[in-house]
């Protein structure tokens, strides 16, 4: 069993061995987790476990028995104040306009919402080791940390 955005999920018997991004994309559609490398190295594929970001590519659902699990889907029902449904990291990408081609953007956002959740004014090097291994083919890592600082302060200002 696993509890994944909120629902119980009764894992089968026949997909236990998978990986958990698989399972997530394959067998109930939640396909705002990205596959990129399939080696742990992109950060596309991360989501979050028991609040930790870790990347889904590399974890079995078998090993994840009883576990909360908080996919892109699920982030912002995380947030106890979304401002239009969205997490405030979700919000900040939006403001900054950081995406471009937007496929990294999931485990981006994933990764610098566990950052917050850990770090409420992270500096730089918080973030450069928060942010490590995520990959952004278009290069918008100046854009990311602009928006990390501005999603903390409007965590700290809802405070």
């Amino acid at each position: 069993m696993l509890l994944i955005n909120g629902s119980t999920i009764q894992v089968p018997n026949n997909v236990r061995n998978v990986t958990l991004l698989n399972f997530l994309r394959d067998h109930l559609g939640l396909t705002g987790t990205k596959f990129g490398c399939s080696i742990g190295q992109c950060g596309a594929c991360t989501v979050h476990v028991d609040g930790e970001a870790m990347r889904s590519c590399q974890i079995t659902v078998n090993e994840l028995d009883g576990e909360k699990i908080t996919t892109i889907e699920g982030l912002a029902d995380t947030w106890r104040d979304g401002k239009d449904g969205l997490h405030p990291v979700q919000s900040a990408w939006v403001e900054k306009m950081v995406p471009q081609c937007g496929y990294c953007q999931t485990g981006q956002i994933m990764s610098a919402a566990a950052l917050l959740n850990e770090t409420q004014k992270p500096g730089p090097e918080d973030i450069n080791m928060a942010m490590d291994g995520n990959i952004c083919r278009c290069g918008t890592y100046n854009r990311i940390r602009e928006a990390i600082n501005l999603a903390s302060k409007n965590i700290e200002g809802s405070s």
